[in-house]
């Protein structure tokens, strides 16, 4: 019985779990201060250069929006997939199968306490708005839409970062390849200056497949409950989706041919 419920829930591996999110400067630093300190900056630099006040909760809600997928992509893509390389690297994985811990199971475990850390990482984010910047609040329907969506990319990103984690294996690839796909996703979804329509071609056509692009463009459209076409979006989180949940099933179904 003792090992039924081993393989179903642990508290001494959420403990676990969780004190080893908290003890990782990576989420602290790229999942709850920069998406914050760059939300400010840019807030400010943005306001100060509009030509009336109107316009103000408007550009500060869109940007705030924007970078709000920061997060995620930090706290998962950054900082699970660097710190489960380095675990794999070690071997802690397979020690904890010697005490009957399933590898699915784990990664459950894993999940429910990034999801916890995600879930205090945007009250931080969104309390810092409410307090320093001008916000408008969402329509019931847009909340909705928009904590359906960003629940989506980030189980998208931590079964993307899982993937990544297991191929690699070790700190230095995991740690290459996680930064060259979080500052890809920032580029392409427009987050580094450089808007959709400013993008070449071939560079748009990448965007498209990509949910942070329409994250960071419509999603004000989305929050104050305006008339949004959803086809192209929800289009990106099905390829994405797709791409980051066959990985993921590699991992945790072939994990010895990697």
């Amino acid at each position: 019985m003792q090992d039924k419920k081993r393989n179903v829930f642990s508290s001494y591996m959420m403990r676990y779990e969780l004190l080893h999110v908290i003890g990782n400067p990576y989420v602290h630093i790229f999942g709850v201060g920069l998406p914050v300190m760059l939300a400010l900056l840019i807030t400010r630099v943005a306001v100060s250069e509009l030509p009336g006040e109107q316009w103000v909760p408007m550009v500060t809600t869109s940007i705030y929006l924007g970078m709000s997928a920061l997060i995620p992509m930090a706290v998962l893509l950054m900082g699970y997939a660097v710190s489960y390389a380095q675990e794999l690297s070690k071997g802690i994985p397979e020690r904890l199968q010697l005490f009957g811990m399933k590898k699915s199971v784990l990664f459950c475990h894993r999940a429910l306490v990034q999801g916890l850390f995600l879930l205090a990482a945007f009250a931080v984010f969104f309390t810092s708005g409410c307090l320093f910047s001008e916000l408008q609040p969402p329509t019931l329907r847009g909340l909705a839409a928009y904590i359906l969506c960003m629940l989506a990319f980030s189980m998208i990103c931590l079964a993307l970062a899982h993937g990544i984690a297991c191929i690699c294996r070790n700190f230095g690839k995991t740690y290459c390849v996680s930064m060259i796909v979080y500052f890809a996703f920032m580029i392409l979804g427009g987050m580094m200056g450089i808007q959709y329509q400013d993008l070449p071609k071939w560079a748009q056509a990448v965007a498209k497949l990509l949910p942070v692009t329409y994250i960071n463009k419509d999603f004000y459209k989305v929050w104050t409950g305006e008339a949004y076409h959803y086809m192209p979006m929800l289009q990106s989180f099905f390829f994405f989706g797709a791409v980051s949940g066959i990985l993921l099933f590699l991992a945790l179904r072939r994990p010895k041919k990697w």
